[in-house]
């Protein structure tokens, strides 16, 4: 809350309305992840089967 209350000075509509990777990405810690590939699908499921 300090972080977005005092630091960032969001209005407390704005603070409760931003999600967590809002408020990272604001705080300079919430670098960006890309999607999981299909590739990266297929190992995962090779890697951990569903139970039949």
């Amino acid at each position: 809350m300090a972080l977005g209350l005092n630091a960032l000075r969001w209005s407390p509509r704005d603070f409760w309305a931003a999600t967590p990777r809002e408020l990272m990405a604001a705080a300079g810690r919430g670098g960006r992840r890309d999607a999981a590939t299909a590739d990266d699908l297929r190992r995962l499921m090779e890697a951990y089967p569903d139970p039949s």
